[in-house]
């Protein structure tokens, strides 16, 4: 299982990481004026110049990316943070680990974010909206910046699964105030582990920088002024981050590869009987990564999976809310319930199965076909890859068709 960027890695990897070992710079600060830059810096620096961001940070993992972006941008107690039902673990722990209260939201056709759920659920109390660009295609981003503006939230995108991923000709991650990417093995590109942020605004970056590194201004100069955050220690080490700078340097042939290979799948499928395609908000700026079929109900969709071997979305892990033991049955919070606990804000917030029934609807008659992520906990173990010859491709989609043609004909 794995996804994209790791079936590109080569000898372009190799060489970069090969270069930071032959001087043992194996740390992203250079401490002598007269040394190259790190590769965690160049990779920032490159990752700015791909996406616009006015700045980039390289952090350990996605999940530090979202928690530091939340205290950069002073999401804590007493703050209410909404997210989609529909979406991986980690964009809920990072809310709750910054004492802050997760609000759930549906989602639409789209497997994104609903803007007019989103209205529903905004209370006094609400600090941010963070819209997950799930399964590498984009959420409705002109709606949600402008509930944002208009209700003065922050919007944070997820774009651990999106990277490369754009919305109406801007990168996805740099139309809200911040965005969080992963680079862990089942990503678009990959080092393994690691993560990235981009932000928007001077102050907020300096903030970040000084959550993720013990409080130091930006690449250390100085330690940040009174008002910064009690910094932890979330930096990328400098060896990941030689295989990220690779990764991103070939990230146009990835994405270009997935394009060719959605496609082909898609015309070996052509129409068929009670199915629709998931609705893309921006069909030229997904990453074509995963293709989704939705049926006309939760009975043929349950079927039609268990013959390929794979499941519905309901069924996969935990990127949906009913399948979260850490959050199903809490009441938010009391203070002896730590990371819910909070004594700043006492609500009575419960989350329960079946709280989002059209986000329930939805995931239960959709099944993901993996174009580039092979990866079963997500649903996607059914599929192609970005190297599948044609001859493989028309036996997935005939073993596709041939499933849904007998079990949509006995409904």
């Amino acid at each position: 299982m794995s996804g994209p960027g790791y079936r590109f890695l080569g000898d372009e990897e190799k060489a970069l990481v090969n270069r930071a070992l032959d001087g043992w710079q194996i740390n992203r600060y250079r401490f002598n004026d007269s040394a190259e830059p790190s590769m965690v810096y160049t990779l920032e620096r490159e990752f700015e110049q791909r996406t616009g961001a006015r700045h980039c940070l390289a952090v350990n993992s996605c999940t530090s990316a979202l928690l530091t972006a939340l205290a950069a941008l002073g999401v804590g107690p007493g703050d209410e943070v909404i997210v989609p039902g529909y979406t991986f673990i980690a964009s809920i722990a990072a809310v709750v680990h910054r004492g802050a209260v997760p609000v759930f939201a549906e989602i639409d056709e789209s497997l994104t974010l609903d803007p007019e759920d989103v209205v529903r659920q905004i209370t006094p109390a609400t600090k941010a909206i963070v819209p997950v660009h799930m399964l590498g295609a984009p959420a409705a981003m002109d709606a949600l910046r402008r509930i944002a503006d208009k209700h003065g939230l922050f919007l944070i995108e997820d774009v651990a699964q999106a990277c490369g991923g754009r919305y109406r000709g801007r990168a996805l991650g740099t139309i809200g105030d911040a965005g969080a990417f992963s680079l862990n093995l089942f990503k678009i590109i990959t080092s393994g582990d690691g993560g990235l942020i981009t932000i928007a605004n001077d102050a907020v970056y300096e903030r970040a920088f000084a959550f993720h590194d013990h409080g130091f201004k930006p690449l250390r100069r100085g330690v940040a002024d009174a008002d910064s955050l009690f910094g932890m220690n979330l930096r990328m080490h400098e060896l990941s981050g030689a295989v990220a700078l690779g990764q991103l340097r070939k990230i146009d042939d990835i994405l270009g590869t997935l394009r060719k290979q959605k496609t082909a799948l898609s015309d070996a499928l052509g129409a068929l009987p009670g199915v629709t395609r998931r609705r893309i908000n921006d069909p030229d700026g997904e990453c074509f990564s995963f293709l989704v079929l939705q049926f006309e109900s939760v009975e043929v969709a349950r079927a039609v999976a268990h013959r390929l071997g794979t499941s519905t979305l309901i069924d996969s892990g935990r990127h949906y809310y009913g399948n979260m033991p850490q959050l199903l049955g809490r009441r938010m919070p009391t203070a002896s319930e730590h990371p819910f606990g909070c004594q700043a804000h006492t609500t009575d917030r419960r989350y329960k199965p079946n709280m989002l029934p059209r986000t329930d609807d939805i995931l239960g008659r959709s099944i993901t076909l993996s174009v580039g992520v092979d990866d079963s906990y997500l649903g996607s173990g059914f599929g192609i890859n970005p190297f599948s010859s044609p001859d493989e491709i028309a036996a997935v989609a005939g073993a596709v068709r041939s499933a849904v043609n007998e079990l949509v004909a006995r409904t």
